[in-house]
């Protein structure tokens, strides 16, 4: 437990300290943030604000993992090293989205083609690699099985349609949390509840591991369980610290280099611990935001051109409403939290139920 209380607590500061040096960077190379003037006009104000944040919390997490493992001596596992390699891909694409929307003073970053196919090349690296590297005891990372609370063994995949399901539940989830990242600390507040929920999640599943013989028949079948609670919590850690700089009114926005690698961290953690279809229970907030945008697009083209919302995603039909910025927050950090709730809930009664 040491090595998680100091990657943790090094993610924190990391992004608390890191954050505050980055603003002063990119306010100086005027890399701010481009607005479009077709959404809610209060968001005009927030023109100019530095953004590329996502990438403090990266290079906080990175180091923290790598210091936390040299204090202690413990050599990196690899479900943690895919599970890092998802996350910083994902922002490697991110980046690169960010920065051509600044050097172009546009909202439009990378093409839809380039940006699928950035997402798609990280996914299918993933997804491969995590069913390889078997350990001693023949346990991959990943399995070819659909897993909810655990894998279920009748909901077997064969391998490329296996590769294929964890290809969406990455593109899902990194995509949900790029549309909920519309208003300042939204994003970054309820990525923070659903890590430390894995965190939990993950070290539950380490003290009952199959691999120890005293574990009894409800034991989790996860390889490395103890370094993906390191990284979760360590994840939450980068991301409070984060929110001290991005709650509103935000110094600065992580963009699409925070929220794609955020949301593919998500998603390998759902693989990686069995728990694919739990990430839709805790991560509820990202699929009720992305929902709305795929029931707008639909009801607009099925209606002949009318919206069902005042405007998608979600939180900023509220805005059009008139309701407070802080107000929606706040808000869908409480639904988020009652979401996690549920999950995290779920998850331990099912193993009650099963002693």
């Amino acid at each position: 437990m040491k090595s998680i209380l100091l990657a943790s607590g090094l993610g924190l500061l990391g992004t608390l300290l890191g954050t505050r040096v980055a603003i002063g960077i990119l306010v100086r190379k005027g890399y701010g943030q481009y607005v479009r003037d077709d959404g809610p006009k209060q968001h005009l104000k927030k023109a100019g604000t530095p953004t590329m944040g996502g990438t403090v919390i990266i290079v906080a997490v990175l180091l923290a993992y790598a210091l936390a493992h040299l204090v202690f001596w413990e050599p990196p596992t690899a479900s943690g090293l895919l599970l890092l390699f998802l996350f910083t891909g994902l922002g490697v694409v991110g980046f690169l989205d960010d920065f051509i929307k600044i050097s172009r003073a546009r909202s439009l970053g990378l093409n839809s083609t380039a940006k699928l196919v950035g997402q798609t090349l990280v996914a299918v690296l993933f997804a491969v690699m995590a069913l390889n590297f078997p350990d001693e005891r023949g346990i991959t990372p990943a399995t070819h099985f659909v897993s909810f609370l655990r894998d279920i063994q009748w909901l077997a995949l064969p391998p490329v349609l296996a590769v294929v399901w964890m290809m969406f539940i990455i593109a899902a989830m990194s995509n949900g949390v790029n549309l909920t990242d519309g208003l300042d600390g939204l994003a970054t507040g309820a990525t923070c509840m659903v890590f430390a929920a894995y965190g939990l999640i993950n070290i539950w599943q380490y003290s009952r591991s199959c691999a120890y013989p005293a574990s009894g028949p409800q034991c989790y079948e996860v390889r490395d369980p103890y370094d993906l609670a390191l990284i979760s919590l360590t994840l939450a850690g980068a991301c409070f610290g984060f929110l001290w700089w991005n709650a509103s009114p935000a110094k600065i926005f992580m963009g699409d280099t925070g929220s794609l690698s955020l949301g593919g961290a998500l998603a390998g953690l759902a693989i990686l611990t069995r728990t694919e279809m739990l990430l839709v229970v805790l991560g509820g907030l990202f699929v009720i935001i992305t929902l709305s945008v795929v029931l707008q697009v639909g009801y607009f083209k099925l209606s002949g051109g009318k919206r069902l919302f005042k405007m998608a995603p979600l939180q900023h039909h509220f805005e059009m409403l008139g309701w407070a910025e802080v107000t929606i927050v706040i808000r869908f950090w409480i639904i988020c939290g009652l979401f996690v709730m549920v999950g995290v809930a779920g998850f331990y009664a099912e193993w009650v139920v099963g002693q």
